[in-house]
């Protein structure tokens, strides 16, 4: 039942364990079994696992006694800000993560003022608390300031402002942490219970099955075979497939209300879609929710393939990379000694190096 769905986000800067948590949140849901449990197991990227930052967003869903947990892994790094925006619409609550070694970062700062901003619930956690250098009582105050402007809705007065304490690496706190999530986190709210939207955050291609859109369900339900619509782009397409993560995709019968998953489109055409648009039923046409602002990039580079005869290749890994990296930007261009390039915006200098990085791997 959609009151005992919640879905929530886990926010930190960078290094400050938000992947070691969701492995332990994984373990004691039994998401995973024990023998194919491996430290950071929602970074699926190979780069991720070298580099052990986080990347990629990632959704699973996890059963806790009678409640259904959905939960988005986001990235801690500044350049990789705009996965976390769109993680944080698609959920009602967030674990505000501080490493109590390090304290309040810059990027805890303005992860806080994300979630505030879409109005979240926002559960404050210190993690390493086993650790000796580990300052609780200071980083408490610090969290305690950050988040004194912060709504009603998180701070109520049966609640005092309890900051939780938890060690990723041992697991202390963390079942604790499961129960305050279900009773802080309100469930999914929907409009209609008949009729079909969803909203896309985030997508990946398959050559077989075409785009695959990861949405939350807002209203009503999508099953296999179903007539969707694209809203923006009034794009038509049978629903080839409906599932969820857990963390790899798994069938299911159908997405209902308050639901993260996934469905395949068959769509072949990478520059049709874009993250914030909705799907809705072909005969509902429901209007279309509000979906992401546009990134801003920071950083420009241009980037030509090394020999002319791949340039058609280039284009289009450069669309379908950025179905699964949504705040790159492209457009043409030539140079006299290069030929036909691209010139490509980014969030950041890292953002830049992981991209090509993984244009040369992926594709």
């Amino acid at each position: 039942e959609v009151k005992n769905i919640r879905n929530f986000s886990i926010i930190a800067h960078i290094d400050h364990g938000k992947s070691t948590l969701a492995d332990r949140m994984l373990e004691l849901t039994g998401t995973i079994e024990k023998r194919k449990m491996k430290e950071q197991v929602l970074d699926q990227m190979d780069l991720e696992r070298e580099r052990g930052i986080t990347i990629k967003m990632q959704p699973v869903r996890m059963k806790y006694k009678d409640y259904i947990l959905n939960l988005i892994d986001t990235p801690g790094h500044i350049d990789f800000t705009y996965e976390v925006s769109r993680a944080l619409k698609a959920v009602e609550g967030a674990v505000l993560l501080v490493d109590a070694t390090q304290g309040v970062q810059a990027q805890t700062i303005a992860n806080v003022e994300m979630a505030k901003s879409v109005g979240l619930v926002i559960i404050p956690v210190i993690n390493k608390i086993d650790l000796l250098s580990a300052r609780i009582k200071e980083t408490k105050e610090e969290i305690r300031r950050l988040l004194g402007g912060h709504s009603v809705s998180t701070w109520t007065p049966s609640v005092p402002q309890e900051i939780l304490e938890v060690s990723a690496k041992t697991g202390e706190g963390v079942e604790n942490l499961l129960k305050v999530i279900i009773n802080r986190v309100p469930p999914p709210k929907y409009e209609y219970i008949n009729k079909q939207r969803a909203l896309i955050f985030d997508f990946e291609y398959s050559n077989h099955q075409g785009v695959i859109v990861y949405v939350r369900m807002i209203d009503g339900s999508i099953k296999k075979g179903d007539n969707l619509v694209l809203s923006q782009v009034k794009e038509k397409f049978i629903a080839g497939e409906v599932g969820i993560f857990s963390p790899e995709r798994r069938l299911k019968d159908s997405l209902d209300v308050g639901d993260i998953g996934y469905i395949v489109t068959n769509i072949k055409k990478p520059t049709l879609t874009t993250v914030g648009d909705s799907v809705v039923s072909l005969q509902d046409s429901l209007p279309p929710l509000l979906g992401y602002m546009q990134p801003q990039p920071v950083v420009w580079a241009s980037i030509y393939p090394q020999s002319q005869d791949n340039f058609d290749n280039l284009k289009q890994s450069l669309e379908r990379l950025r179905l699964s990296d949504s705040s790159i930007t492209f457009e043409e261009e030539s140079s006299g000694a290069l030929g036909r390039g691209f010139r490509c915006g980014f969030l950041g200098m890292l953002h830049l190096e992981i991209i090509t990085e993984r244009l040369k791997r992926e594709f």
